[in-house]
């Protein structure tokens, strides 16, 4: 969802983050899939620091040449004022497809340690606490001095705020740099407009456009390459624990198979000693980092490597991995047989996941594969597996990423997943696989389908999901047929309520995604009365120029789902302060209702605004809302940044109903589930407490006054039904968790890293007698979604009394 990758390489492998292909020169608004800053370093020279310069490096993710000729680098102070003014680095020349290019800027009087040759050199003195970098199309000096004013110039072909900055991309700046670590962007080099997100602090790595990185090396055409096997063997490097005991040591002359070639993105090679020792804990294989230089071995291959040993973190907060650096390679002999590899399945794969270090680093623990699924995993970083007749539980993304589970009765869904359902019992049997073959075609998979036969590859590790396979030979892929579910039609006499997150929605979209969308609302969830909707964006989504309606994007959805077959929908929503309630920047997300005004009826009451907040009103016929539609304490802190809660009174076969539709605040900065922080911190789990403690009060205001209120919360929560978020809500059982009604297997409504998982919620009060609900599973499980999101539709009987439920 919301992790970054933040190393300047790019690494086949990603969560689902679509790339826009876009004209050049593009302003930054539009995410580049071609020319990015992909890392930005102001402590050069500085105390502490090893490098003597700062550095601003840029890299191509594209598959052409991007030419640099009267392009330049601009830098902005982090907190500009009247003043400030850009300082210009022009650029020439042009970076390589999955290429580097080195732009120093001044250096200080401190480090040791020198850039590799820059392409470019500037005299800027970059902070190293926080600024602005820019890459723009032409040299003239940049005017803008807030965020949007340099969303709107189209000059800016990709802009990055780390540190304090306040003219950075989407959420926040990027966090951490200082006079030791530089912000890099992800592996995979993906743009998603969010510097907050999309880069991370870690130590210096600058690469030029030859391949060379500061410690000198340029890949395996380095000249001089050992002629002799040295005394240092890859389990001697790989050590006993997840850190190698000759990490920043040179090594010489290690031999190996090679086991496995990467010739993009993270270019490098695999090898694995054919003469192992006999500790389980040390792994057997390495990989051996060539930068931006092609490797020049082959599988087979036979050879003698030097180099330096280094732990490259992809976060801060993610495990490592063991690699050589600055390599020299010589290759004996080629056509040799692999080693063996190492089976994964239930029985080799421990049900433990991971040994807890109480919140701290497990980095210096003793591994154990044994009694851990992790450190069974650690022990075989780099090493040839094979896995063979896998189910498919997260289905194929765009980066042609597949995860598979090797443990088949290890909380299988009903349609074939794997089911997530505590912070304790993880699911130790999910893999990602990724593919090492360029010339065939990754096989498109929806969750239930299985990789028939054997894979089997090299074991590797990044910061989107932990250890993954890169596989040398795939399974053939089988396909189970995985159906997109339909609900039933509501009778005459039930309110049928749903919520559907509908990803960024906004009027300048491609037709097919409304269509596809307006299907699920028409055809799958059978037309219901109410739809509460997430992520409906301005009339111009990411265009960041003060627009706030949202009626344009409202009356293609509400057309397209006519043409689906639906009824003509009206809708209602607040219209939000511009650039507050978080979501991509320019976007003023917002929740929105859809109403079918031939089943019900929207009781509008003026006085509700974007800062005012809705209260509970006590009449002699029982409770109402102040406003309707209404805000739930639209100026508390808890929403600052974030979606407010939209409330609205409706009226069914003449009985009230009161509809919160929710957003909370996402996950982003949470510590990854195999990070090397044990147990991981959930920091984002705060804010979200606090915002359904918000609701909560508000759902009990309505009670208090007539504890009988029919009251249905719903949306996408962000959080899991057995979340301290989910506990907050429902505090003095004043709401009841609907997913936890269905069956266990069934309880889920978005895929993440393997994991089938609920983040999506529909609550009802004890008014609500008689229900039946329904996760309709379209999206979630399928490489061909229009949303990440399965809707949910609740079926309620206002006149029904007694006890009821699912």
């Amino acid at each position: 969802m919301y992790i970054s990758r933040p190393r300047s390489v790019l690494l086949a492998g990603a969560v689902a983050v679509t790339l826009s292909a876009t004209a050049l020169p593009a302003a930054f608004a539009a995410p580049s899939s071609t020319a990015v800053i992909s890392e930005a370093y102001g402590g050069g020279g500085n105390s502490g620091a090893t490098l003597t310069r700062d550095f601003i490096e840029l890299a191509n993710a594209g598959s052409a040449a991007y030419d640099l000729s009267g392009l330049s680098v601009q830098y902005l102070p982090a907190s500009p004022s009247a003043g400030s003014l850009w300082q210009v680095s022009a650029l020439s020349g042009s970076v390589a497809p999955g290429g580097r290019y080195l732009v120093a800027e001044a250096a200080g009087t401190g480090g040791t340690v020198a850039l590799p040759t820059p392409d470019a050199t500037g005299t800027v003195a970059m902070a190293a606490g926080g600024g602005t970098v820019a890459l723009v199309s032409g040299t003239t000096a940049l005017t803008c001095k807030t965020a949007a004013d340099c969303a709107a110039d189209t000059r800016i072909v990709d802009l990055v705020g780390y540190g304090s900055a306040v003219v950075r991309e989407g959420s926040g700046p990027a966090a951490g740099a200082s006079n030791t670590s530089s912000v890099a962007r992800g592996t995979s080099l993906a743009d998603t407009d969010d510097n907050a997100a999309d880069l991370t602090a870690g130590a210096p790595t600058p690469v030029n456009s030859a391949g060379e990185t500061s410690g000198g090396g340029s890949g395996p055409e380095d000249p001089g390459g050992p002629t002799e096997p040295g005394t240092v063997r890859i389990h001697d490097i790989q050590g006993t624990t997840r850190v190698s005991p000759l990490d920043g040591q040179a090594v010489t002359g290690v031999p190996g198979i090679v086991t496995g070639v990467r010739t993009s993105g993270s270019r490098g090679f695999w090898i694995q000693d054919s003469a192992p020792d006999a500790d389980a804990r040390t792994a057997e294989g390495v990989f051996v980092y060539t930068g931006s230089a092609a490797p020049a071995v082959a599988v087979g291959d036979s050879v003698l490597v030097s180099g330096k040993v280094d732990e490259y973190y992809p976060s801060s907060t993610t495990q490592s991995i063991t690699e050589i650096t600055a390599p020299k390679t010589t290759v004996l002999s080629s056509g040799n047989a692999l080693p063996a590899p190492v089976v994964l399945d239930a029985a080799s794969v421990p049900d433990a996941y991971i040994p807890s270090a109480d919140g701290g680093s497990i980095d210096p623990l003793t591994l154990d594969p044994s009694a851990y699924a992790l450190d069974r995993y650690e022990s075989l970083e780099g090493t040839r597996v094979e896995i063979a007749d896998t189910r498919v539980t997260g289905a194929t993304t765009a980066y042609n990423e597949v995860w598979v589970t090797v443990k088949p009765r290890e909380n299988p869904t009903r349609r074939g997943g794997t089911l997530y359902s505590s912070y304790t019992d993880q699911n130790t049997g999910r893999i990602k696989v990724m593919s090492l073959d360029t010339t065939r075609p990754f096989p498109v998979a929806n969750v239930g389908d299985v990789l028939s036969g054997a894979t089997t590859g090299v074991l590797d590790y990044d910061s989107y999901g932990g250890y993954n396979l890169q596989a040398t030979e795939l399974g053939t892929l089988t396909d189970h047929h995985l159906r997109r579910e339909v609900t039933r039609k509501q009778k005459g006499k039930e309110l049928a309520v749903a919520t559907y997150n509908v990803e960024n929605l906004d009027a300048l979209d491609e037709q097919g995604k409304f269509d596809t969308l307006a299907e699920g609302v028409a055809v799958n969830l059978s037309s219901p009365d109410i739809v509460s909707l997430e992520e409906i964006q301005d009339d111009n989504g990411a265009v960041n120029d003060g627009t706030v309606g949202s009626d344009a994007t409202l009356k293609r959805f509400t057309d397209a789902i006519v043409a689906a077959g639906g009824p003509q929908y009206a809708w209602r929503y607040i219209v939000p302060e511009n650039g507050k309630d978080g979501g991509e920047p320019g976007g003023n997300i917002r929740n929105v209702f859809l109403f079918n005004p031939e089943r019900v009826d929207f009781v509008d009451r003026a006085g509700g605004d974007a800062t005012t907040a809705v209260t509970a009103v006590k009449t002699k016929k029982g409770v109402t809302l102040s406003a309707s539609p209404g805000r739930i304490a639209p100026t508390s802190d808890a929403w600052d940044d974030s979606r407010k809660p939209l409330v609205g009174e409706f009226r069914f076969h003449g009985k009230p109903v009161f509809v919160i539709g929710n957003h909370f605040a996402s996950k982003g900065g949470d510590q990854p589930l195999h990070g090397r922080y044990q147990e991981p911190t959930r920091s984002s789990e705060t804010k979200r407490v606090k915002q359904a403690t918000e609701v909560n009060t508000f759902v009990k205001s309505l009670l208090a006054v007539d504890k009988s209120a029919r009251v249905i919360t719903l949306g996408d929560l962000n959080d899991f039904a057995f979340s301290p978020t989910v506990n907050a809500l429902t505090g003095g059982k004043v709401l009841k968790p609907l997913i936890t009604t269905l069956p266990a297997s069934e309880q889920y409504s978005y895929v993440y890293e393997g994991n089938s998982q609920t983040l999506d919620h529909i609550l009802t009060s004890p008014g609500i007698r008689r229900f039946d609900y329904d996760v309709v599973h379209i999206n979630a499980e399928f490489a061909d979604q229009a949303s990440d999101h399965d809707p949910q539709i609740v079926r309620v009987d206002v006149n029904a009394k007694g006890h009821g439920g699912h």
